[in-house]
């Protein structure tokens, strides 16, 4: 009995912590051992009880944050896939408090949108009752498991005190301008003293220069209030822009290539097309060097920093254009990061999302070149523009 009632001691003041403790105790007396799963609910009762993974926005203790990827509450519940990201995640939080940080350790659900709606439709029920019940599935769920996790910060992107930050940032990003002179977002309305007071000439901001027109400041003053909006719109963080999209007829919304699989939606097998559509933009490649310095002062492992740096996706580069035989002013523009084997090149493929088309597919300077001598070089009239190409991730989908 010494060695059980000494077994119930550790584990008291193990769970007091919140720091699971398991243990093989043999005894002799049959009435000696506790059930585990009597003992698991009995302090994961305490722990919501006394809010013991609490995070104290007052505390003195050093700061330390642990995030985990929210799930989309789906009907089946938890797969073995959750916990097992949340188990690494949770041996974090639950050392940082032993080592005496103040652990904001948080839980949400990504309960909003696509996946929620067809549930519904699925099971002929309203998106709010079938996602509420999901998610009480969900909190069990991982309340059993005994995750550490601050319920008081729970977040739920379907409920309107989440996403009305949502919208606020949006409204953030669509009243403001890129300026490459401060390196920095500013309020619109300081492009729109720098229009009235000079125009548009020296004006440098993020985004296509090609996309924006030129204007005197007396031009700018007879505008009517629809001819500034057009003008500021290209300048903006968020603005709206005709852009090639997978759109899915039978989902009635738009997909990203990621959700795509083999011409065909991953949810419900649709099939998806794609679209010109117009489509709110967000302008921020105008952030992929901060974002690049940035990773250099993070305590991040080396592999994931440059896992990040991948996906922003910088390169250095040229761009280079070909004039187009029998189109005066008319040119092709091409980004390579391999300007030195540009010689070497005979033909260009042309995308279908390509806003004009030359009208012969092969000239006779083109049948004469397969029949005879081998062609000359592509880039003898080229023009070559050194660039800096900011982000695969940013920029529109390309054509599949």
């Amino acid at each position: 009995m010494v060695a059980t009632e000494r077994y119930h001691a550790r584990t008291h003041r193990a769970h007091a912590t919140g720091f699971r403790t398991f243990a093989l105790i043999t005894t002799s007396p049959a009435n000696a051992r506790v059930p585990p799963q009597e003992l698991e609910k009995k302090w994961q009762d305490h722990w919501q009880q006394h809010n013991t993974f609490r995070a104290d926005n007052d505390s003195s203790k050093p700061k330390y944050y642990v995030l985990d990827m929210f799930p989309y509450p789906s009907g089946a519940g938890l797969h073995v896939g959750h916990p097992l990201g949340y188990i690494a995640s949770d041996i974090v939080a639950r050392y940082q408090r032993l080592q005496g940080h103040n652990v904001l350790h948080p839980m949400g659900f990504d309960s909003f949108g696509l996946p929620a709606e067809q549930y519904a439709i699925q099971t002929g029920q309203h998106p709010a009752v079938t996602t509420e019940k999901n998610i009480e599935t969900y909190i069990r769920q991982l309340q059993q498991l005994g995750f550490s996790y601050d319920w008081e910060r729970e977040v739920r992107t379907s409920e309107p005190d989440y996403y009305k930050w949502t919208q606020w940032i949006f409204l953030k990003l669509f009243n403001s301008w890129y300026n490459l002179d401060t390196d920095r977002a500013e309020h619109i309305r300081t492009l729109q003293e720098k229009f009235a007071a000079s125009g548009s000439a020296g004006i440098r901001a993020a985004g296509e220069a090609e996309d924006r027109h030129d204007f005197t400041a007396g031009q700018w003053q007879s505008f009517t209030e629809k001819q500034k909006l057009a003008a500021i719109l290209p300048y903006r963080l968020a603005y709206q822009q005709d852009t090639y999209v997978n759109w899915c007829a039978a989902l009635g919304t738009v997909l990203s290539n990621d959700e795509v699989k083999d011409g065909l939606s991953e949810r419900g097998g649709y099939p998806v097309e794609r679209r010109l559509m117009p489509q709110w933009n967000l302008r921020i490649t105008a952030y992929a060097d901060r974002l690049l310095k940035g990773l250099d002062t993070l305590d991040w492992p080396d592999a994931v920093k440059e896992m990040q740096r991948n996906w922003i996706g910088k390169s250095i580069g040229a761009e280079v254009t070909f004039p187009v035989q029998g189109h005066e002013g008319t040119v092709i523009k091409v980004y390579t990061t391999r300007v030195d084997t540009i010689y070497g090149a005979t033909f260009l493929v042309l995308a279908p999302s390509t806003s004009w088309s030359i009208p012969s597919p092969r000239p006779p300077s083109a049948r004469r070149w397969m029949s005879t001598s081998p062609p000359p070089s592509a880039a003898q009239s080229a023009t070559v523009w050194p660039t800096s190409k900011p982000c695969r991730a940013c920029l529109p989908a390309p054509m599949v």
